[in-house]
């Protein structure tokens, strides 16, 4: 395991004051909607056509869909386009990987309650793109999320932590959206709040999977130390501290003195050039 993600595996215990109402409001719209229906399958199984409640229990989190302004809000967020693989977490009735479907992209729901599952291969067939929409009925920590180059979800905050460690292992680019909770201690990478048409549920959260780079390089006989807190970068270069040094993605930028460094992290090398100061290519390479 590297530095980077022994670090990661022990981050994830921080908690914001705004995380901690969402919860609640979570829980208490769950405690109200058992008390006023029946269980998920219970309900199943009394009617022909499954009707979710909105609040019901799940194996980890209780069920509210998201708006769809937001759903559009999160998949524009991401600039996803047809040639993107798509997976929802939790993925409800389907409405995410719908929408994503009728996009172009290729796109799966993993979603634990089978009845759920169901309906939202149900809702793709309605809608015509049950070729690109597709639903496994599986446990989260239990699923592959390699193959996607676009993560949506909408969990808590505890949930968002306990993937993280798994999620920022994955190919360095990949966009994970969030409906409303954080990360823990890994900073999104943007957030957008809709404030049209929108009432509750109304923020969207990116994070980009940085490439890791933590370690000793050198760059034309220089040494280049970098230290990594997930797509934030510390370090020297030559014995002087760098600067404004971050990761989106597998592109790199820092700045030492006057002069900054943009590259891109590729093969076990980065390359780029230096802009401030006099043009140059630079070229660091792991050792």
């Amino acid at each position: 395991m590297s530095v980077l993600q022994d670090r990661v595996a022990t981050r994830f215990n921080a908690r914001s004051t705004a995380g901690a109402a969402l919860v609640s409001s979570l829980f208490l719209l769950g405690a109200c909607a058992q008390a006023a229906a029946p269980a998920a399958t219970e309900s199943a199984a009394a009617s022909t056509t499954y009707e979710p409640t909105v609040g019901q229990a799940g194996k980890d989190v209780v069920w509210v869909p998201t708006p769809q302004v937001l759903v559009d809000t999160m998949l524009d967020l991401a600039k996803v386009t047809p040639q993107d693989y798509l997976m929802d977490l939790g993925s409800g009735d389907g409405r995410t990987v719908i929408t994503a479907a009728k996009r172009g992209l290729t796109a799966r729901g993993i979603e634990y309650n089978p009845d759920m599952v169901a309906l939202a291969k149900s809702n793709a067939e309605k809608e015509g793109v049950s070729d690109k929409a597709t639903f496994e009925q599986a446990d989260l920590f239990e699923t592959d999320f390699s193959k996607a180059n676009v993560i949506t979800m909408f969990l808590l905050p505890s949930i968002n932590e306990k993937l993280a460690p798994k999620l920022v292992q994955l190919e360095p680019g990949t966009r994970i959206v969030s409906n409303s909770f954080r990360m823990g201690s890994w900073q999104p990478d943007q957030e957008v709040m809709v404030t049209d048409n929108c009432t509750s549920w109304c923020n969207a959260l990116l994070w980009i999977v940085p490439a890791q780079v933590e370690g000793n390089w050198q760059i034309d006989g220089q040494p280049l130390v970098l230290e990594q807190d997930y797509q934030m970068l510390t370090g020297t270069l030559g014995g002087q501290a760098i600067s404004e040094g971050k990761l989106l993605g597998n592109a790199i930028t820092f700045k030492v003195g006057d002069v900054t460094y943009e590259g891109t992290v590729e093969s076990g090398a980065i390359k780029g050039k230096t802009t401030g100061g006099k043009s140059a290519e630079w070229h660091a390479v792991k050792g």
